[in-house]
This record gives C-alpha cells, sequence and structure tokens, in this order.
C-alpha cells in the first residue's frame, strides 16, 4: 500500500480575501478586481498577481479615501498624497504602517522577508542629489538647451 500525502490546498485570491475579514480588516472591490483593504486608518490595495499569489501593491496611510504613500528623503520620512503634498511621518504613523503591513501579510499567508521584517521600508525614494529620477525630468548638464 502506498501512503500518499494529500496535496495541499492553494487557496483562491477571494478565500484570501476573505481571511482578511475574518482578520478585522474592511474589504472592497475595485473596479478592476484589486482590493481596498483598511483598518485603523492605514489602508493597502491588493492584488491577483496570478496563481492565486495577492501582493500588497500599494500600502499607507489613509487621507480622506485615498491611501497616501510612505517617501524616504533620505534625511525624513513622508507621507505624499497622490495630489504630491508631503507630510512629515511621525514615529507612531510608521509603528501603525509596519504593523498593518505586517497583518496583512500574516493573514493573506505571505512571507514576510526579513529586511521588511526589521522595520517600515518605502517603495518610493527621493533623495536630493537624484531630484526627479524616478520620473526622467533630471537635469542634464552636458545637454544643451540652446542647441550649440
Amino acid at each position: 500500500m502506498f501512503f500518499r500525502r494529500e496535496r495541499p490546498k492553494i487557496p483562491t485570491f477571494a478565500e484570501r480575501v476573505d481571511l482578511l475579514k475574518q482578520a478585522g480588516f474592511a474589504a472592497a472591490n475595485l473596479p478592476d478586481g484589486r482590493v481596498k483593504v483598511t483598518k485603523h486608518g492605514v489602508g493597502a490595495i491588493i492584488g491577483d498577481e496570478g496563481k492565486n499569489q495577492p501582493a500588497i501593491e500599494k500600502a499607507g496611510l489613509l487621507i480622506g479615501d485615498q491611501i497616501a504613500t510612505l517617501l524616504n528623503a533620505g534625511y525624513q520620512m513622508f507621507i505624499e498624497t497622490p495630489g504630491g503634498t508631503r507630510i512629515p511621518a511621525t514615529a507612531q504613523q510608521l509603528k501603525g504602517l509596519h504593523a498593518f503591513e505586517a497583518d496583512v501579510k500574516n493573514a493573506l499567508g505571505l512571507v514576510d522577508l526579513y529586511n521588511t521584517s526589521l522595520g517600515t521600508t518605502s517603495r518610493k525614494h527621493m533623495y536630493d542629489r537624484v531630484y526627479k529620477r524616478d520620473i526622467g525630468e533630471q537635469p542634464t548638464p552636458w545637454i544643451r538647451k540652446d542647441n550649440r
């Protein structure tokens, strides 16, 4: 007789969203199939990467209905609204954002990597020496504007 292990059941994206709801998160479906998850003034957009693997696409503090993301300016962390307004981030806000992301990853069954478990990380970096690097408008001193 052969003993077979049962294949692990991989939950669907909808089942993972239900797990978030059971964990106390408020979830709202977006028109593009993603889900907006909120709890205690912090929110995130969760998307399905395919193969039923959810990913946190955008996480940040809620300002109205919008999610303001974290911006690392090198010398200080800022909360940046979608409109471009920057507010200095407090330690309490950073701790709340870090705890929220850890809770979402735990509820979704995602792996929490070592570097993200140490503290709050940001996906956007804007240091003074690389001004406008992310949008491709940084000045290039070797190209003249007068076409000489």
